[in-house]
């Protein structure tokens, strides 16, 4: 057809165009939650895919060779047609692109790869469905089905903790009850989540996500998500904001009919085992888990419009055991009120949890959707590790969100205009003011090895709010030496972060301890000082813009290139327009107090390395980066044309944002400063000046010390971010090959991820000649003339991971009965730095970020390993079990000294205080169930569910989870014990520390009854 051939060429010179014109400024996320169905039929007929459930109907023109492509289908069953005898009904997934032959001979078999048949009960009709498997994918991911949500046994309602199951994916409940998910050696800071197509990234604080910042609590109501994909790399160019693993969920929507649910779980302290430190202690902490909600969705209009509402209520009273860190040779030598604080506590919580949709298509060709969410926690937080009661926190954790979007289809393209506005705020207060005491490694002044009371850094107040809009644009009726989907959008997004990093109720007292005992005074202070008529608070309107174009090309039944590129843009004004004080560029330029005559700051500095012209701000200097562009490559070749042998791979770039936190350190340091002043004490002696005192116990009150600086900036820390920040990224490879075995997918998968550029602040003191160590210690002493140490930030955290990702499942069919999914992945993770937390972005152990060397990445195995299993048993029965096991984790840090008399300079893994920099993994601490005690983490979960029929649709179920069936200790603290002068002890140098916290749960039973409709 002549006609159609130039409306296609047309189309294509309009999608060059609109890609070209859109290198102005913008971000996109929308689409990613949308399915895709593509495939051949007759020549020049309509096809039409008509959900089962809603109703909605989508529709587009096949071309004169047949070729087609359905877009932005909500995923779901659809009934799928391009003409008498070609009916097919099939399932489509979240993310997902597919094949579908609709040719009419082939129409009564699958022609996509065979896949699980499910049944769905609609208003008494059974309808029989093949849920359709992509594998012409270059991504690296995989599928968590609403099946695997409601069999796997679950230690929380935190839908991401499913995740888990997917290769190179880590779910961690740690032993606060704080829940997390990562990828690889990057932090949890570097994921991203969409949910319905909107990115709910953390642009404040770490955690990824919104409201996922220390917190116990979900980001979204389980009972909402249909289901979600992982891509843990080598995503296509419309995922944004993110260098890691890539979550795209769909949520639940409405129906034709009514459905609800309603159910309730509990725990408590009688139907859990004991903690370790329970167990040291002879008697159980107090604690109770419950977990209630509800759902109920319906039609509002049948087959035109329909609502979903989704409540989940948590109320948690976690048991936390309190551990000192560091060497332990130096524990008993506590004073005994610290150590009374040592042992069992608990973490009481509370969260409430809604989210709401309506959707509506008035034509065929139109859908409009607005939903919303809430959630509200309360909590009790930062006890736990080496930090007593005294240190808890008064947390409050709010997060709303509103999104409106607007679809709309024709034969040839495909539209989404979406806005959003979101406002999410993390508010932590001391519960204690006043006096606090951190007990000090006197060899190490970083090695702290007991917090007892809040510093005035606990009082923090961050948050971020504002409304965005985009548009995605797609184009699925293209063709040249093949058929194309052409996807590309535009965002725009306005928000305003908000950080206060400190209040002025408290002081932290340091004292040092040695193996003579803890010193009687302290030889440290830091307390909040506030500047008359200055706000503590720092406000940031960002202005984020991006674009991006994908082309999904499929050349013939055997090749399929996804070729993307991205672009991303971000404006924050108060780091690009910040002025550094005009009394601290003085400062710099003043005499060194410790130099010659005529030495300035500034050159013994520069001596040192530390050119402070690249830190010193003048509002007009700095510019928002404008090279963040990001390929994304990837290709598959189904060897066969069958779909059952696979090949694939890709590269691709993809940047990620700077933390507001990171950024705003400038401002509100001084505005609400923290002085830090030194006394002078046998074991941490200083030179006596205005902020190096002789100890008086009038000290130990906060006005006084308030005083002593008033009118002064003596002990005020100064932290410069470098004038050339760089956004953190990651360079993502992989190759690998899908196959289908009978009834199983497998995969298997190598991959290379290295990042870069993380921000990172290090400590800029130099003495006088330039140099950083002299005698084994740091320069802390030699701070700013007139004020304190110097704080600089710089682009300078790497990790380089490498994987190997192996993954078998056998998807649920209703004639089977059963399914099954193992991942075993094995990871070669490094970092350039040796903070056991990869959220920590301090390096205070090496002169500079780039002396430090290469070691293992903390919170990663070399081997993990995890097997799902579910089964239809008899008499409504249905049986779900989870086992995971993964060699133990390293244990980062610095044993001082190691080495004497110490190098003064870095050198590979020892510092110049000779300090060993080491990276070292525990022994196992068990074996599965035969063999060695290899395994860092073990875990067996079961779950069985007795489903009752009560009344017509009106259905109950009763379900019992076994966590941790086995009660194996999974710890997380470490013994430390090394040798000085580079003779080792003739002990392990790492082991767990049997009485310390654990990951995940002791054993423990939980209850939960529903009903439904």
């Amino acid at each position: 057809m002549i006609i159609q051939s130039q409306k296609s060429k047309r189309l294509l010179a309009s999608a060059i165009a609109l890609a070209m014109a859109s290198s102005v400024p913008a971000i996109s996320w929308a689409q990613s939650s949308d399915a895709t169905i593509r495939g051949q039929a007759a020549a020049n007929v309509d096809v039409v895919a008509k959900n089962t459930a809603t109703g909605a109907s989508r529709r587009t023109h096949t071309d004169k060779d047949g070729s087609y492509a359905l877009v932005g289908l909500p995923p779901g069953t659809y009934q799928v047609d391009a003409g008498p005898g070609t009916e097919r009904t099939v399932t489509v997934t979240v993310a997902s692109t597919f094949t579908l032959n609709l040719t009419a001979p082939a129409a009564a078999a699958a022609t996509a790869s065979p896949a699980e048949a499910n049944a769905q009960n609609l208003g008494g009709v059974t309808v029989s469905a093949t849920t359709l498997q992509e594998v012409k994918t270059s991504e690296v991911g995989q599928l968590v089905s609403l099946r695997q949500i409601e069999t796997t046994p679950a230690a929380s309602r935190n839908f991401l903790e499913f995740a888990d199951s997917v290769p190179g994916m880590v779910f961690t409940r740690d032993a606060n009850g704080n829940t997390s998910l990562r990828s690889g050696a990057q932090a949890s800071s570097n994921i991203n989540v969409y949910i319905d197509g909107v990115g709910q990234k953390n642009y404040v604080l770490p955690g990824g996500v919104t409201g996922q910042n220390n917190s116990q609590g979900n980001p979204f109501p389980q009972l909402a998500v249909a289901e979600y994909k992982v891509i843990t790399s080598n995503y296509k160019a419309e995922y944004d904001q993110l260098s890691s693993a890539a979550i795209t969920a769909e949520t639940k929507s409405g129906t034709n009919e009514f459905h609800g649910d309603v159910f309730g779980s509990f725990t408590n302290t009688a139907m859990r085992a004991q903690t370790p430190a329970e167990q040291a202690d002879g008697k159980k902490v107090d604690s109770k888990e419950k977990d209630y909600g509800f759902d109920f969705g319906g039609p509002l209009l049948k087959d035109k419009a329909h609502f979903f509402i989704a409540y989940e209520g948590k109320e948690f009273d976690s048991p936390i055991t309190v551990t000192p860190a560091g060497n332990s040779a130096l524990w008993p030598l506590l004073p005994q009120s610290a150590k009374d604080g040592i042992g069992p506590a608990n973490l009481p919580f509370k969260e409430n949890n809604w989210f709401g949709k309506v959707d509506w298509e008035p034509t065929d060709r139109d859908r409009i959707e607005v939903s919303g969410k809430y959630r509200d926690e309360t909590a009790i937080s930062g006890i736990g590790g080496a930090s007593t009661a005294n240190s808890a926190l008064d947390t409050r954790n709010t997060d709303k969100r509103f999104d409106l979007r607007w679809d709309h289809s024709t034969d040839s393209w495909f539209n989404r205009l979406q806005a959003t506005y979101e406002d999410a705020m993390y508010n932590p207060t001391p519960i204690t003011t006043g006096y606090g005491a951190a007990y000090v490694d006197s060899n190490n002044q970083n090695g702290t090895l007991l917090t007892d009371g809040s510093s005035p850094l606990s009082y923090q107040n961050k948050g971020q709010k504002g409304p965005a809009i985009s548009d995605d644009f797609t184009l699925n009726d293209v063709q040249w030496h093949g058929d194309h989907v052409i996807k590309m959008g535009v965002k725009f997004k306005s928000v305003k972060l908000t950080a206060q990093d400190a209040g002025d109720t408290n002081a932290l007292y340091s004292y040092a301890v040695s193996p003579e005992g803890t010193e009687s005074i302290p030889y440290q202070v830091q307390f909040g000082l506030p500047t008359p008529g200055t706000s503590p608070v720092a406000t940031s309107r960002d202005k984020q813009f991006g674009t991006y174009i994908q082309d999904d090309w499929q050349v013939d039944d055997h090749w399929t290139f996804n070729l993307g590129v991205r672009w991303d843009y971000e404006e924050t004004p108060s780091y690009l327009n910040y002025v550094t004080p005009a009394d601290v560029v003085s400062a710099f330029n003043s005499q060194d107090p410790n130099a010659p005559a005529g030495q300035t700051y500034a050159q013994s500095l520069a001596k040192g390395g530390v050119n402070i012209n690249d830190y010193i701000s003048t509002g007009n200097n700095r510019s928002a980066k404008k090279n963040e562009i990001q390929p994304r490559l990837g290709f598959s070749n189904d060897l066969f044309g069958d779909e059952k042998h696979v090949i694939f791979g890709g590269w691709g770039r993809s940047y990620d944002r700077n933390l507001y936190e990171s950024l705003q350190v400038e401002q509100t340091k001084s505005t609400l400063s923290q002085p830090t002043l030194m006394f002078n004490t046998p074991l941490e002696p200083c030179t006596p000046s205005a902020t190096c005192l002789t100890w008086n116990p009038a000290y130990l009150s906060i006005p006084a010390l308030q005083a002593l600086v008033a009118g002064t900036k003596a002990g005020q820390e100064v932290d410069m971010v470098n004038n050339n920040l760089k956004s953190p990224y990651s360079d993502q490879m992989s190759i690998g090959m899908r196959n289908q075995i009978g009834d199983w997918n497998t995969s298997i998968t190598f991959v290379n991820i290295k990042s870069h550029d993380g921000v990172v602040y290090t400590l800029g003191n130099r003495r006088p000649d330039g140099s950083f160590w002299a005698d084994g210690s740091q320069p802390w002493s030699f701070g700013i003339p007139g004020f304190g140490s110097l704080i600089i930030g710089n682009s300078g955290l790497q990790t380089k991971t490498n994987q190997l990702l192996l993954s078998a499942e056998k998807p649920y069919t209703v004639d089977s009965h059963w399914s099954a999914s193992f991942a075993y992945t094995y990871t070669n993770a490094v970092q350039n730095n040796d903070n056991n937390d990869p959220t920590d972005q301090y390096a205070f152990d090496y002169e500079k970020i780039g002396n430090y060397p290469y070691s293992a990445a903390p919170g990663v195995s070399k081997h993990r390993f995890v097997a799902t299993g579910s089964m239809d048993g008899p008499w409504g029965f249905v049986f779900g079990s989870k086992l995971t096991l993964a060699t133990p984790v390293p244990d980062l840090g610095v044993a001082c000294p190691y080495v004497t008399p110490p190098p003064g300079v870095d050198s590979g893994f020892v510092n110049g205080g000779g300090c060993l920099n080491f990276a070292v993994r525990p022994p196992g601490e068990g074996r599965f169930l035969v063999g060695g005690k290899v395994f860092g983490y073990r875990d067996i979960d079961f779950q069985a569910t007795k489903n009752f029929k009560i009344y017509g649709g009106l259905n109950a179920y009763v379900r019992i989870d076994l966590l941790n069936a086995f009660n194996w200790n999974n710890y997380v603290d470490f013994i430390e014990t090394f040798g000085t002068n580079g003779v080792p002890t003739g002990k392990r140098q790492v082991i767990y520390n049997p009485t310390g916290d654990i990951t995940g749960y002791p054993r423990t039973l939980k209850v939960t009854a529903g009903i439904n409709f």
